[in-house]
């Protein structure tokens, strides 16, 4: 059996001195391709029921068990999709009654399911202190959806709290209907819950787009029982100002990593939205994970969606602590459009799983090195 000491030993290196360092900024832009790959990589991963297949996906997270994987998937793949189109406009839960919320044990078999009927658009998921399960709906359904389900139940810009088993705690947001806190939100991306229980939504997908439509680009806060404290951010490329806060993960300090993906950077800041730094060493951010002192860092869209000259797609693993690329597993598909991981997870001994949304599978990737 191969052993992960080497690498247990690095992360807690890793974390030690990443809870005592200031961030410092790096807004050098030289890609950073060449860089090893310790990881074997398993696609697809995760095994569905007969005749099931994964939707474009980009919500993962690790149980608090350190082995078993939350996964929500957008109720399997559409079979409307124009050939050449991507999956990301066609694929979701409209209409469906595939529970699109799954709990898969280490082996990659699922072992429970929820949430049918409650969602469009599933976009992240996360799991809080108290084993509670937080999911992302990040759209209402479109035009073409509303015509075909006119009878649909409202969902979309919405998150909701659910408990292990699937029972709804908590909704934020009224369904169906995008707007402002207290009553509302838009287009939801992302959601990280504070150890003190205050729950923080990125809001505005549409920001990253060449000229945005009316939208917005913040974090809100609130309570644990979901009353509205504040928001901050707007659409830009300054400190403090996103253009589609696509993903967020909060350290043991309380410094929130924001993958900022129209404006190519990690913007970190403290849970009052002061500004500490940016790293742009990462590529275009489609998701950010923290585990022992290292970050992980999904780019799906370079020169696919958006360009970003030089660039290569894939997860890179950096130290938390200065920011420094360690590692990056490569795209090996590259496509036209979204490819590789938008969401990314780390298990307690060190495996990554990839959500990806253009492949529409869920990806594992397992440590090797091993010296």
């Amino acid at each position: 059996m191969r052993s992960f000491a080497p690498l247990r030993h690095l992360l807690a290196i890793a974390a030690t001195v990443a809870a005592c360092t200031a961030i410092v900024s790096n807004l050098d832009t030289t890609p950073t391709n060449d860089l090893p790959n310790p990881y074997r990589s398993v696609a697809p991963w995760g095994k569905l029921p007969e005749g099931r297949k994964w939707g474009a996906l980009n919500a993962v997270a690790v149980d608090r068990d350190g082995r078993s994987l939350w996964v929500a998937d957008r109720c399997g793949a559409n079979p409307d999709v124009p050939p050449g189109e991507s999956p990301f406009q066609y694929d979701s839960c409209a209409g469906s009654d595939w529970p699109p919320v799954h709990k898969l044990d280490s082996e990659g078999d699922i072992v429970k399911s929820f949430g049918a009927g409650l969602f469009v658009f599933p976009h992240k998921i996360t799991q809080d202190r108290d084993g509670n399960i937080w999911v992302v709906d990040m759209r209402a359904m479109n035009a073409r959806e509303r015509a075909k389900y006119p009878d649909a139940r409202p969902a979309g810009h919405t998150v909701v709290k659910f408990d292990p088993d699937g029972r709804v705690l908590l909704t934020i947001g009224t369904p169906g209907v995008a707007g402002d806190p207290p009553r509302a939100l838009t287009e939801p991306c992302a959601v990280v819950v504070a150890p003190n229980g205050d729950i923080y939504i990125a809001e505005g997908h549409s920001g990253q787009q060449p000229k945005p439509p009316n939208t917005v680009a913040r974090i809100s806060r609130f309570a644990a029982d979901g009353t509205f404290i504040r928001s901050y951010g707007r659409l830009g490329s300054g400190p403090g100002e996103f253009r589609t806060p696509h993903d967020m993960a909060l350290d043991e300090r309380g410094r929130l990593y924001v993958a900022d993906r129209g404006n190519h950077r990690i913007q970190i800041l403290d849970l009052g939205g002061n500004y500490l730094g940016e790293w742009k060493q990462y590529g275009r951010p489609s998701g950010v994970a923290l585990a022992g002192g290292l970050v992980y860092v999904a780019d799906s869209e370079s020169n696919g969606v958006a360009p970003n000259p030089g660039w290569q797609r894939g997860i890179r693993v950096g130290d938390a602590a200065s920011g420094r690329v360690l590692y990056r597993i490569p795209d090996p598909l590259e496509l036209k459009g979204t490819s590789a991981a938008e969401g990314v997870a780390v298990d307690a001994i060190g495996n990554v799983y990839g959500g990806e949304v253009g492949p529409r599978q869920l990806v594992k990737h397992v440590w090797q090195r091993a010296n």
